[in-house]
């Protein structure tokens, strides 16, 4: 059974009664222990799954709380994509005499053919518009670095006539599961998500990811764009890089071991400028005063 927040907990509670297995989010988990509606006590087997962007999200105090309510001779299973020296540390304290399976994804899979595009800041939203009348949607799953750029993102591509969806933290959990289910059966062609809110999706056919900000380590832009290119099907991905992403461009190239190519689309206008701000002239400050006229502010004057 699953165990999360944003849904009912009583069904919960019956179903723990009689679960063999539970995959669950630390707070909701941490939840039924503090009710002492889970019983961990015959616990055999503890998998940590997505141990970096657990502590992205700021769960490690859950887990150590968790771990301290289950019986210590069990089977500890942890993985992770990355391996910082946080991570490091918890293996360490979890794990006894453990053994390493390392997997190499130090190059993007042969089934996916990705790109970068330079473009300013300002142009990006409008390159990304123009990208997307050229290629077929299929399904294109979009990456931004923040929640409040997906929403915005996600609301522009609407207004210009594309079905899409935004996943991001601020959801509940029902619009979550509605922007998944949806973006799975085609109701929408664009998935417009963060990294930490696009964990755990599994969609076999997408065919095109874009990453409107570039990804903040090179692992996780080999992650980004393994999104496509899946079950046997080629994919493109595309990144959108300004004057800032210079450094990152060049850790990524080193990583994968090969220049990507950087392209520009023919039939985009790159010169218009950045709009200048509406600076609207500043209000003086004026004290407030009170009904009789007099500034508000603390009277020294000796009482009567």
């Amino acid at each position: 059974m699953a165990v999360y927040g944003g849904g009912g907990i009583n069904p919960q509670i019956q179903k723990l009664k009689r679960a063999d297995i539970v995959v669950a989010c630390p707070g909701r988990l941490l939840d039924h222990i503090g009710r002492h509606t889970a019983d961990l006590r015959k616990l055999e087997v503890l998998v940590l799954d997505e141990a970096d962007h657990m502590f992205d999200m700021g769960f490690f105090p859950d887990i150590r709380r968790i771990l301290r309510s289950i019986p210590q001779n069990r089977q500890t299973l942890l993985f992770s994509a990355t391996m910082p020296g946080e991570i490091r540390r918890l293996a360490k304290d979890v794990l006894r005499d453990p053994v390493t399976v390392k997997i190499g994804t130090t190059a993007p899979a042969d089934t996916v053919r990705h790109a970068l595009y330079p473009v300013a800041q300002h142009l990006k939203t409008a390159l990304l518009l123009k990208m997307l009348e050229n290629i077929h949607t299929e399904s294109v799953l979009v990456f931004t670095r923040t929640k409040h750029r997906a929403k915005s993102l996600d609301k522009k591509l609407a207004v210009a006539g594309y079905r899409s969806a935004s996943l991001q933290g601020n959801l509940s959990q029902g619009r979550r599961q509605a922007a998944l289910d949806g973006f799975r059966d085609g109701t929408f062609k664009i998935l417009v998500a963060t990294d930490i809110a696009a964990r755990g999706i599994d969609v076999t056919q997408i065919s095109h990811v874009i990453n409107y900000d570039i990804p903040s380590t090179p692992e996780a832009y080999i992650h980004r764009i393994g999104r496509t290119g899946r079950a046997a099907r080629n994919g493109e991905a595309f990144t959108l890089i300004t004057g800032d992403d210079r450094d990152m461009v060049r850790t990524i190239n080193r990583i994968i071991g090969s220049e990507i190519e950087q392209r520009t689309l023919s039939t985009f206008d790159y010169s218009p400028p950045r709009p200048a701000r509406n600076d609207r002239p500043q209000r003086k400050w004026k004290p407030r005063r009170n009904f009789s006229g007099v500034n508000k502010g603390r009277d020294n004057r000796p009482k009567a």
